[in-house]
């Protein structure tokens, strides 16, 4: 009996060792895994286009490895060719001024200032569309095959026959071979993984022919909500000239109205670039090559003579991937029985290839990536959390270190427009562009869920690091987004409590500004960033902040109506108002996306939960309230609704065969989706502090085999 309690309480110590450790239960054959989910198209198909990337810059292309047939695709996922740093303005010959965006809203008895679209006069609404537009993102350029038939005819989509290609996840080649009229193509693209470019090897009887030349094509931008690079229009708007032309390299200079950049070429073996019109360029390799291999590098600057080869770019991304995969969390269902193992799997590993290659650059990326503009190619900051947080969770924090660190760039403005409005320390940005231009939306303006997320980001560094370090970078935008929360909060002297807004919009975008207050989960995540920035403050030694605890100590509670939470305590019609039932269901972000913070009750939380789950008008969601849901029911206990949320059968929770979350006919892609599914993941596999439990997020009836390693626990 006494060696069966002291083995009892050894299974006991090691279990909760294996829970709180980052390498857990197997050592995962992570080439196998990643393999496995290797993306394979044989078709045709506009929602198939496969990307290569490397955070900073990722180039899409088609079925033929290029970017041969643009119009094909440009609506499904488009043949985009984005960076970091392409943006580009229209001239603005009104001489607009931002505050010609302003409205006015009546706000703790003050008339404050918030950049929105006007449509009160004709110049009002121009001078917000403006600067909705402008900065934009820039498609800088497309670059495919020119095919020729035999009778002399360009080849369309449909001559492309015999389509078999392969995305290699694991060392980031794209291997395309198809047949024109018989004749047989095979293609090698892959992207560099430090420098913004793309390199391809072609072999084909066709350039013995004369029939396969490599085209470069620049398109105008649209200047619309969206802009997939296939607007050819305009030709007179920009200019595109050969600077420099050798044997073995070429040179294009870019003047799009406010921008310039270069395109330079490289190539083995002979070839010659010419114009074959205006912005439309084709190398023609020489007819004695069997084969050809060509590099393209964009960039802001003019190119030095020597760029890396496709030899030396394919090298390049081996390593480089590589090295990604055995970074950081792997998880593994193999040997599970749940018939929706491996589609999760599936999922998560694609989502791991997308996030690196469209949201780990420098700069919060936009909704869509580095495939093509959504709101004018602009970042929404409340998304960076989506975008961001499952990067520190995966045992990747570095990824997200170089986004976070965007914010030192950008905090003038975040002060300007705290003061602006009358408000302490930094006010962080909606919706932006990379220098911190606060963009008009009538939405965006007043939302205020962004703001607690930059000490988030903060504070995941600092889990991942143990590092003092981290809070001395970081200390002063901490406190100065808390200084911006404390005084935005404000004191209802009848009520005797804080408050949030009328003035505002929650994350759950249903509700009007102007009588909005206390929505549930920014008043949660109010207090969370308050106490945080506090034991920011402890752990270097300083005294507490006496206005931070003072809003903290009287904020008011969470808004509670028949035993469940509101969406937002001016909202009692939260659960009945059809309208109130779409959307995001914000309210469980409450405790999911945060942990449990003193303003929560879990046994009101989980009637909420009940609710949400029975009501909602779930085809009115979005990709992240996915994941965000399974979050929620991981930290209740309930392993079975997080793996039916995460795979629930709506359309916004599609995941395509590229691993792409599309949501309709406009977002074909949609990131924040991607990067809640990894976080979710991490959090239903390692818990959070105080959780004892393995696995938290999967069920134990014996259907689900999990097998992980690497990953941090959530707060």
């Amino acid at each position: 009996m006494h060696i069966s309690i002291c083995k009892r309480i050894k299974i006991i110590i090691l279990l909760v060792v294996l829970v709180g450790s980052k390498g857990v239960f197997a050592q995962i054959n992570r080439e196998t895994l990643v393999s496995r989910h290797n993306v394979v198209v044989k078709n045709i198909d506009s929602l198939a286009s496969l990307s290569v990337g490397n955070g900073r810059f990722a180039f899409t292309v088609d079925a033929t490895g290029l970017q041969s047939f643009p119009d094909r695709y440009a609506k499904g996922v488009p043949l985009g060719t984005q960076s970091q740093w392409g943006w580009g303005s229209f001239k603005n010959e009104a001489d607009y001024k931002i505050t010609e965006a302003y409205r006015y809203y009546n706000q703790y008895g003050r008339k404050i200032p918030y950049t929105v679209q006007l449509n009160e006069t004709p110049r009002t609404k121009e001078a917000s569309n403006y600067f909705r537009q402008n900065v934009h993102r820039l498609q800088l350029g497309n670059i495919g095959f020119d095919l020729i038939k035999k009778d002399g005819k360009a080849a369309g989509v449909n001559d492309i026959q015999n389509i078999n290609q392969m995305l290699n996840l694991w060392t980031g080649e794209i291997k395309s071979s198809f047949t024109l009229e018989g004749i047989p193509v095979e293609v090698i693209t892959v992207g560099h993984q430090d420098v913004d470019l793309i390199s391809a090897s072609v072999s084909s009887p066709l350039i013995a022919a004369g029939r396969l030349k490599v085209s470069i094509r620049y398109p105008y931008p649209t200047g619309e909500w969206a802009d997939v690079g296939n607007n050819w229009a305009s030709a007179e708007k920009h200019q595109s000239t050969i600077l420099n032309h050798t044997a073995n390299s070429g040179l294009i200079k870019r003047e799009v109205d406010s921008a310039t950049y270069f395109t330079a070429i490289s190539w083995s073996g002979k070839a010659q670039l010419t114009e074959k019109q205006l912005h439309y360029f084709t190398i023609t390799p020489d007819k004695n090559l069997k084969g050809f291999s060509f590099s393209c590098l964009f960039s802001e600057h003019k190119a030095p003579a020597n760029i890396p080869s496709f030899v030396l770019t394919q090298s390049n991304s081996k390593f480089k991937w590589k090295a990604f995969w055995q970074s950081g969390a792997a998880v593994d269902f193999s040997g599970s029985t749940d018939k929706r193992a491996f589609e999760l799997e599936r999922r998560i590993i694609l989502s791991e290839y997308l996030t690196k290659i469209q949201c780990s650059g420098d700069f919060p990326p936009q909704e869509t990536g580095l495939t093509y503009n959504s709101w004018f190619g602009k970042p929404h900051l409340e998304m960076h959390w989506w975008h961001g947080v499952h990067f520190a969770l995966w045992g990747r924090p570095e990824l997200l270190t170089r986004s976070t660190d965007w914010y030192f760039k950008v905090a003038d403005q975040a002060k300007n427009i705290a003061k602006v409005q009358g408000f302490e320390g930094v006010r962080w940005q909606k919706m932006t562009d990379n220098k911190g231009n606060e963009s008009p939306s009538s939405i965006g303006a007043m939302l205020i869920w962004q703001q607690p997320h930059f000490i988030t980001f903060a504070e995941l560094e600092y889990r991942a690091k143990k590092d003092k370090k981290v809070i001395e970078k970081y200390k002063d935008l901490v406190f100065k987004t808390a200084d911006f929360m404390a005084s935005f909060a404000h004191f209802n002297k009848e009520k005797g409590r804080y408050v949030l807004g009328p003035g505002l919009i929650p994350a759950q975008e249903r509700f009007k500004a102007e009588t909005t207050f206390n929505p549930t989960y920014e008043l949660a995540y109010w207090e969370w960033g308050l106490k945080t920035a506090q034991e920011w403050r402890i752990r270097l030694g300083m005294e507490r902040n006496k206005k931070w605890d003072e809003v903290m100590a009287k904020l008011s509670p969470l808004p509670v109506q028949n035993g469940v939470y509101l969406a937002a305590e001016s909202a009692p019609d939260s659960y009945t108002n059809p309208e109130y039932k779409t959307d995001h269901p914000s309210v469980l972000g409450t405790y999911g996306m945060l942990p449990e913070t003193s303003l929560l009750d879990k046994v009101t939380m989980q009637k909420t939960f009940d609710l949400v789950w029975k009501d909602w008008s779930w085809n009115d969601t979005w990709g992240w309230d996915f994941p965000m849901t399974a979050m929620t029911a991981t930290r209740l206990g309930m392993p079975e609704k997080a793996i039916d949320a995460l795979l629930m059968n709506v359309q916004t929770n599609t995941y395509l065969v590229n691993g792409h979350n599309y949501q309709d006919e406009r977002l074909r892609i949609y990131l924040p989706g991607n990067g809640g599914l990894l976080t979710a993941v991490a959090l239903m596999c390692a818990g959070w502090d105080g959780n004892n439990q393995i696995n938290p997020g999967f069920p134990k009836n014996g259907t689900w085999k999990v097998k992980w390693e690497g990953f941090e626990r959530m707060m």
